[in-house]
């Protein structure tokens, strides 16, 4: 335990915490965390980690901007969901993501459980992508990788970061809880504007 590691958990915490909230300070806060994780994953040969950090940085400025993108009379970006069609997509290119990245890293780096640590990666980049679009879903592949992410930093002895994704598992919970108490108010609104629009 560092304290650059200790920082980057808190501002991994704030990040979650905001992104439950539907808060935009989601992202500067998580432009923080990644970062510092770049250097703790480096030090504890956790490459795709690492890697994944370092692709998180221009995910999070896509992901701060794309929030910043309201329809005219909106108050938030609003929530959506994932198509069957696109699922099966997805789960694809998790599938062969995991394969290749982790081939890779046990062939030429000789990375630290480099099949886990590639879930762990590609994962991520989809629930990221997914975050970033307002998709519900990604808090369903958020809570995935934090399982994956419990057994993987427990045995790199990375204690604070493992606690840290039993919190993200109970807040990705929560998130997903609250997005879709807020995607079934939203559905009502827009229902409620159709009538109003018909009436008009």
């Amino acid at each position: 335990m560092s304290l650059l590691e200790i920082t980057a958990v808190a501002f991994g915490l704030l990040s979650v915490l905001f992104t439950v909230w539907e808060s935009l300070w989601l992202w500067p806060t998580g432009l923080v965390s990644v970062a510092l994780y770049i250097v703790v994953f480096r030090e504890a040969r956790l490459y795709s980690d690492m890697v994944l950090q370092a692709i998180y940085v221009p995910m999070q400025v896509y992901g701060w901007w794309y929030w910043l993108q309201k329809r005219p009379g909106e108050v938030d970006l609003p929530i959506t969901r994932i198509t069957a069609r696109a699922a099966v997509g997805w789960l694809v290119v998790a599938a062969v993501g995991t394969l290749a990245d982790g081939w890779m890293m046990h062939r030429y780096f000789g990375a630290a459980l480099p099949w886990w640590d590639a879930a762990i990666a590609v994962l991520s980049l989809i629930a990221q992508y997914l975050l970033a679009r307002k998709v519900l879903e990604n808090w369903l592949i958020w809570i995935a990788v934090d399982i994956l992410a419990l057994g993987v930093y427990s045995a790199k002895q990375l204690y604070l970061t493992t606690g840290l994704y039993a919190v993200f598992l109970v807040l990705a919970t929560l998130g997903l809880v609250q997005w879709i108490r807020s995607y079934r108010k939203q559905q009502g609104l827009t229902i409620a504007r159709g009538f109003e629009v018909v009436a008009g």
